[in-house]
């Protein structure tokens, strides 16, 4: 951590806010425990990055708006940009991306994101406003990956499973050579519920483009468990490396390209083109039940 990460905290939660990425670095509760991975590069340095302006991969790391074509990595540069601190207080703080010369290089539009953390209790919230700065209509993924231990804190040795609100059991998309296939294979849900294993993740990350709803639970029945909610982000991904001590949970509203589609962020599934001057708004919660 650097002396600019801010910290936060409730009765219940601390969490610690850098300013690369806007990017959550812990979320510990009251007892210490952490909730969120540390990131060692042995398994992912990552830890909670902000997917923007893409979600996943483009063919070739090539991305083109219009007739503008640029190099862009996995998941966008969000993730790798230094946001400056536009507020704070003892229970949230907000961080601001503007573009620049380097960004518009890439993406060739004005824009501005917001990411603003924010604790109350044993609840803590990340919402996020895109801004379109510019004269047209700006196509953009945005997406959210954070990862939280497994087991949960008081869990060890016991089965984690996700269940979903809404009981669904969405059809299951595996990415081939990190792109979006047409295929949809059956839902490894039933009724809603899905016991964890890392089995699941050798063919990389579990993706549902459809179904999942607005909300599910991480952890034991009847134990330790993390409740979520989604606010616009209607497509969700489970990952992790097989094996590996933590899971990622994440919502998004965008997909890795599809295969045999153009390069043009537009074409991607799930993308947004957001008017002139208009905002769009994105969040989760999560709720520690431990």
């Amino acid at each position: 951590m650097t002396s600019d990460t801010i910290q936060i905290a409730s009765d219940a939660l601390t969490a610690t806010i850098a300013p690369l990425g806007a990017e959550m670095q812990s979320l510990r509760t009251s007892a210490g425990a952490d909730l969120l991975w540390h990131g060692d590069p042995t398994w992912w340095s990552g830890r909670a990055p902000i997917l923007f302006p893409i979600v996943g991969k483009a063919a070739d790391d090539r991305i083109a708006v219009g007739a503008h074509e640029a190099e862009m990595r996995q998941h966008g540069f969000a993730r790798r940009s230094t946001f400056a601190l536009e507020s704070r207080s003892d229970t949230a703080c907000r961080h601001l991306l503007q573009d620049s010369d380097e960004t518009r290089a890439l993406y060739p539009f004005a824009f501005e994101i917001a990411v603003t953390h924010a604790l109350a209790s044993a609840t803590l919230s990340v919402s996020v406003e895109i801004t379109n700065r510019d004269s047209r209509p700006m196509p953009f993924g945005f997406g959210f990956h954070p990862a939280f231990v497994w087991p949960l804190p008081g869990a060890e040795s016991r089965p984690h499973e996700i269940r979903l609100d809404n009981g669904a059991e969405p059809a299951i998309a595996r990415l081939r050579d990190g792109l979006l296939p047409p295929e949809r294979l059956p839902s490894p849900f039933t009724a809603g519920q899905l016991t964890l294993d890392p089995a699941q993740f050798e063919a990389d990350a579990m993706i549902f483009p459809e179904g999942a709803g607005r909300g599910l639970t991480y952890g034991v029945l009847g134990g330790p468990e993390l409740a979520f909610a989604f606010d616009n982000l209607p497509n969700l991904a489970l990952w992790q490396p097989p094996g590996a001590p933590f899971l990622c949970v994440e919502p998004w509203h965008g997909m890795a390209a599809a295969h045999g589609a153009t390069t043009q962020i537009a074409d991607r599934p799930f993308s947004l083109s957001l008017p002139p001057q208009e905002t769009a708004r994105f969040g989760y919660s999560l709720t520690a039940r431990l």
